[in-house]
């Protein structure tokens, strides 16, 4: 809840066996996310990391260690009989991320995307009882919608720690530098760079709706996050891109009612 809030809220309306094991996978999600941010020495992240690799081997080992999380993911593994792949690849690929770089490009992006967002969301599917090749192909488009999301919310944050993880090609495309961004400059040009990052976002959405009437309905509740990146995005219209304006970085108030109404239509 204090976290991630918008994913707190997306679990609420999961059906209510599958409740309590996505609260345990979010918590567990957190831990390695927020590491990046709490360290100064990266052999101290990779220490943390080693943690939570071996905690996923000894729950698959049916003797989680005695920590909260891992005791609730235990039971979650236990319950869903949820893929251990999936697990390892969201620890795997914060570890790779522990380096201060920005991506090189998109694809690098949307990769990291895959492995944590898209992996998230394929566990949860697995909770819902949902293994059907279109579902995933959806969760994949989301999960990197997501992941592309979570890097243009996050940069006004880096920004004041000096530092940015926008695609590099992106930025040079349209001539701006790093330095544009700590000093946060909001010319035309950095705006475009903005733009540009945010359509394939809303690209990846598109192409995840496109395909929605061969995805199960059981597998629907999975993807409400899509009401945050939906709600994020139009607002970035709004204020024509400009990442460091005030509004986005408030809460959005409405978005439970936003996600109540989504779940009553049953689309995503």
């Amino acid at each position: 809840r204090k976290r991630d809030y918008e994913g707190f809220l997306c679990s609420l309306l999961l059906p209510a066996e599958s409740r309590t094991s996505a609260f345990a996978l979010r918590a567990f999600n957190m831990y390695p996310f927020q590491i990046k941010d709490s360290i100064t020495q990266k052999t101290t992240g990779l220490m943390r990391m080693q943690f939570w690799r071996d905690a996923v081997e000894d729950i698959y080992s049916d003797n989680p260690p005695h920590q909260p999380v891992a005791t609730e993911l235990w039971r979650a593994v236990k319950r869903h009989n949820l893929t251990k792949m999936w697990l390892m690849k969201i620890i795997d690929e914060r570890e790779k991320n522990l380096d201060d770089r920005a991506y090189r490009n998109i694809q690098e992006l949307e990769s990291y995307a895959e492995n944590t967002q898209s992996a998230l969301l394929y566990l949860t599917l697995e909770m819902l009882g949902v293994r059907d090749i279109h579902a995933d192909h959806a969760a994949s488009h989301i999960g990197k919608a997501q992941g592309i999301v979570t890097c243009l919310r996050a940069t006004p944050y880096h920004c004041t720690r000096r530092k940015v993880f926008l695609p590099m090609d992106i930025c040079m495309v349209h001539g701006v530098s790093q330095e544009d961004f700590i000093r946060g400059k909001q010319e035309k040009n950095v705006r475009d760079v903005i733009y540009d990052i945010a359509s394939q976002a809303h690209i990846h959405l598109e192409h995840a709706r496109s395909f929605s009437k061969k995805v199960p309905v059981k597998a629907y509740p999975a993807f409400f996050c899509t009401v945050a990146l939906d709600d994020y995005l139009y607002n970035m219209r709004k204020v024509d891109f400009n990442i460091f304006h005030p509004s986005l970085q408030k809460k959005s108030t409405l978005l439970p009612l936003y996600l109540y109404i989504r779940s009553w239509k049953k689309t995503y």
